[in-house]
């Protein structure tokens, strides 16, 4: 009588241990992308149950990245839709009454320029309208490609005041004072707009993907395919930026829930007498910055890294190193001019270079 309850005991474990081993959900990796928003393309990657799925999670986030851009965009209108566009249309003129995801892009804009020292300021509109109308000339010319004069610079430059940008969230308007200045938020948009769509599908139910939205790369979850803890993210090499068919990774960060965002000079750039002059202005000078080759900034948001990004780069060294070590959840890596890589204490140890792995 208790050989038999001990065989059935066994039996009973292994009938408990067949039924979880045939309810393990099996999760395959699929990859697709679209290059319809933000001037770029944006690849979705993760772990579903089914291709049907997955697709499904790409189609809604396809969808919001489409709606986002056309709120955030600067250089279009849409019919029944006021954007960044329509309120720099109408600057000192009147206030326009927009959505909620505005609102909050602007008033998370103007928190983070006063809190960071004011190297990224999405009021800039007027200056880097004249770069990007000469970027564009002597990318589409090279032969005639040149730098915009200075005076018209330090005349646009009166117009960026961020005091006159009016965001009143009662009533979800924006009212730009200066009649001659615009919006541009080109440093931060792309981000804040990732960070949208991730929180938007997670509740949807994808729990393990990447977002990377042209260099800008949002993580949530964890790889499922069983053999790793920590989603590997590279770092681009601005030495080696499209240019030869070797690695073009610098290095590779693991991490979970964060943001991995890159500013550099090597992205939208057009060349004037043998010398690159890149997108990323700075306010002081009203030139392309000069401290480094790029910047990388990891962060849980999103749109905070792709404005820190910004910010860091612009920043003298040991003066950005400072901003970032006074920031919770925030981790920095530089690339000099020289070539040579510095790093937060916190950022090494997401470091493949470092010793950093998957964590299997």
């Amino acid at each position: 009588m208790f050989l038999k309850k001990i065989t059935a005991f066994f039996i009973s474990i292994v009938l408990i241990m067949g039924t979880l081993t045939g309810c393990q959900e099996k999760y395959e990796k699929y990859t697709d992308s679209f290059f319809d928003t933000f001037d770029t393309v944006i690849t979705v990657m993760g772990y579903t149950k089914s291709k049907e799925e997955f697709d499904s999670y790409v189609e809604k986030i396809e969808a919001e990245f489409i709606r986002l851009h056309k709120l955030y965009d600067i250089y279009n209108s849409y019919e029944g839709i006021n954007n960044i566009k329509t309120i720099n249309d109408n600057a000192g003129i009147k206030p326009v009454k927009v959505e909620k995801e505005i609102i909050d892009l602007l008033v998370f804009s103007k928190e983070w320029y006063r809190t960071t020292g004011g190297k990224t300021n999405i009021a800039m509109g007027a200056v880097l309208k004249i770069w990007h109308d000469y970027r564009s000339e002597g990318r589409d010319n090279p032969e005639i490609a040149k730098l915009p004069p200075m005076e018209d610079l330090q005349e646009a430059v009166k117009h960026t005041d961020i005091d006159k940008v009016i965001v009143d969230v009662e009533n979800s308007t924006v009212y730009l004072e200066d009649e001659k200045m615009s919006l541009d938020v080109g440093s931060i948009a792309k981000g804040y707009a990732t960070e949208l769509v991730t929180k938007m599908i997670i509740k949807e139910g994808f729990t393990s993907g990447i977002i990377n939205a042209g260099g800008n790369v949002r993580t949530f979850g964890k790889p499922l395919d069983g053999n790793r803890e920590y989603w590997g993210i590279a770092v681009q090499n601005p030495d080696q930026f499209i240019l030869s068919n070797e690695s073009t990774s610098l290095d590779t960060l693991f991490v979970n829930d964060k943001s991995v965002v890159s500013s550099g000079d090597y992205q939208r750039y057009y060349v004037v007498e043998d010398k690159v002059y890149h997108h990323l202005i700075d306010p002081n000078t009203l030139m392309p910055g000069e401290y480094f080759r790029a910047v990388t900034v990891v962060t849980e948001d999103s749109g905070l890294g792709d404005f820190l990004s910004t910010t860091v780069f612009l920043t003298p060294y040991e003066e950005g190193r400072k901003l970032v070590e006074g920031l919770d959840g925030v981790e920095a890596l530089w690339v000099k001019k020289d070539g040579s890589i510095e790093a937060t204490e916190g950022m090494e140890k997401l470091m493949k270079s470092k010793g950093a792995s998957s964590g299997k």
